[in-house]
């Protein structure tokens, strides 16, 4: 089961890199590891740095994909974004966390995907 977790993941981690380079977002890194906490993807838009935590499912069983994100992984994903600001010297005016969930319908072959910009 845990495999199948992984290989989910990291195919919503690539689709979602796919994603924000068609919406002109320039992918900074994937799976950044700052201490204990994982960066999903760490991107760049109109001189702002954005964090984005990729959830995904295949199906509902789990609850949305949006309902893993608790108030403890906000917390540490904000430490470790303002500790990748500090190490990395990118220019930038503004640091945004982002959600993405995508659930994806194997059947169908189609993922739908929600971003929430701003969350963390």
């Amino acid at each position: 089961m845990e495999k199948y977790k992984k290989v989910v993941g990291d195919f919503g981690e690539q689709l979602i890199k796919k994603y924000l380079a068609a919406k002109g977002y320039e992918i900074l890194g994937v799976k950044i590891k700052i201490g204990y906490q994982e960066i999903d993807i760490v991107a760049r838009q109109n001189n702002k740095i954005i964090f984005v935590e990729v959830k995904t499912r295949t199906s509902g069983m789990l609850g949305a994909p949006e309902e893993a994100m608790g108030n403890q992984k906000i917390k540490n994903l904000k430490k470790a974004m303002e500790a990748y600001a500090l190490v990395h010297n990118h220019d930038f005016d503004e640091l945004r966390g982002d959600l993405i969930a995508v659930i994806i319908d194997k059947q169908k072959k189609i993922a739908n995907i929600k971003h929430y910009k701003d969350v963390f």
